[in-house]
């Protein structure tokens, strides 16, 4: 009965929740259209960010890339969103890792409004990285102090989200000083919009 009530929340409720929480464009998706990239794990590999092992949700230790996929496709729709900051310019690092933080604060946010009123067994990704902790407990070899809060990213599921982003109807870049941060949400059920 719990899992019932809890699948009662329609999507056009969940959409009006992302925009209260700051999210700029959000669109549903069907799971089985949306396309996966195996190869995503090797650009991982390549390690460009420096967390190739350094994180629990980052690869290889958020799991086989393949299982991933398995367990992302394993539902039936996907709540896409994303936000959109202002930085100075295309060098704007600062402005870059602040907006990151900002898109993963407001994904907690929505996290903790939605989830609870969804299928226990839903999906929450976000971008690149979890920043629950300025350094992750891996790099300390020590388990992860918030696993009820930690975040694995669409990428690490093998997630093309430029392409995602665009089934969805929605930009994956938003015009010249700004950045883009996408985060979904991965469920069964609930009332269609």
């Amino acid at each position: 009965m719990e899992n019932a009530m809890k699948s009662m929340i329609s999507e056009n409720e969940m959409r009006e929740t992302l925009r209260r929480h700051g999210a700029f464009k959000s669109a549903v998706l069907e799971v089985a259209a949306m396309p996966f990239r195996r190869e995503f794990r090797d650009a991982c590999k390549a390690n460009s960010c420096g967390k190739y092992g350094k994180c629990w949700t980052c690869p290889p230790n958020v799991g086989d890339i393949d299982e991933l996929i398995v367990r992302a496709k394993g539902y039936e729709r996907c709540l896409l969103f994303q936000t959109v900051s202002d930085i100075e310019d295309s060098f704007d690092i600062e402005g870059m890792l602040e907006a990151g933080a900002r898109h993963n604060r407001i994904t907690r946010e929505i996290k903790a409004e939605l989830m609870p009123r969804l299928p226990a067994d839903s999906l929450l990704l976000s971008a690149g990285g979890c920043r629950m902790c300025e350094r992750c407990a891996k790099e300390d070899d020590q388990p992860c102090r918030y696993p009820g809060e930690a975040l694995a990213s669409l990428e690490a599921y093998g997630i093309p989200v430029s392409e995602a982003a665009a089934m969805g109807g929605m930009k994956y870049i938003n015009g010249p000083n700004t950045v883009t941060y996408f985060s979904a949400i991965f469920y069964n059920g609930g009332e269609r919009a």
